[in-house]
């Protein structure tokens, strides 16, 4: 069942969010229903869900399976702070 929801907001917010929304071709409601699903029902960590542009971007650097990260980063910070 739809009810209807009346928000205030300021003017700049109302005018990014309606550009933001026309540019990934979604409405409004659907933004502020998903928000509030977010908040309150998928409060399980495990049902975490990543956006759209994080989905699409994981797993395009591909390392190493023995990489040592720590290590790497580390000769990073040497190298930045000398």
């Amino acid at each position: 069942m739809e009810a209807k929801l009346t928000l205030k907001l300021n003017n700049d917010s109302i005018s990014r969010a309606k550009e933001y929304v026309s540019k990934i071709g979604t409405s409004l409601s659907a933004i502020v229903e998903n928000f509030f699903d977010n908040l309150t029902v998928n409060n399980n960590k495990s049902e975490f869900s990543y956006s759209p542009l994080v989905n699409e971007l994981s797993g395009i650097i591909h390392l190493e399976e023995n990489y040592d990260y720590k290590s790497d980063y580390t000769s990073y910070l040497d190298k930045k702070y000398e």
